[in-house]
């Protein structure tokens, strides 16, 4: 008889599994040059978005990315299921993270795909309309 798993263990995995995606995206950004500002930032109360990574270019363009993992390139792969919903709640959050900045620099919304165990970056992604 096969015993089931629990839950928060497939969870816990999942997040581990995440984690080192985003360890693994923000090594390759760091060496291309990218800055870090803010990991996993969130706004406050519910309903409100994250950006898994807050960069900045030498030459000052803010980079809000998002890393997505999958294990193969099935069903569009990695950067395909930054579907619009989630890129409006990125739009979301960079907008909160850009209201504290006493002036707003040059940004861009960027993905990190970590598939197949290659990274792929794609920069400009998708853009704040």
């Amino acid at each position: 008889m096969e015993i089931p798993r629990r839950k928060d263990t497939v969870t816990a995995t999942t997040k581990q599994a995440g984690d080192a995606a985003e360890d693994r995206a923000l090594a390759h950004l760091l060496a291309g040059g990218l800055k870090l500002l803010a990991r996993n930032y969130r706004t406050p109360g519910r309903g409100g978005g994250e950006i898994d990574l807050v960069m900045r270019e030498p030459g000052g363009t803010l980079v809000f990315v998002e890393v997505r993992q999958r294990a193969s390139r099935s069903f569009g792969g990695a950067a395909a299921s930054v579907s619009h919903f989630k890129q409006r709640r990125i739009v979301f959050a960079a907008r909160h993270y850009l209201m504290r900045l006493a002036q707003q620099p040059p940004c861009r919304f960027d993905v990190v795909s970590v598939e197949a165990g290659e990274i792929e970056w794609l920069k400009a992604a998708f853009d704040a309309a």
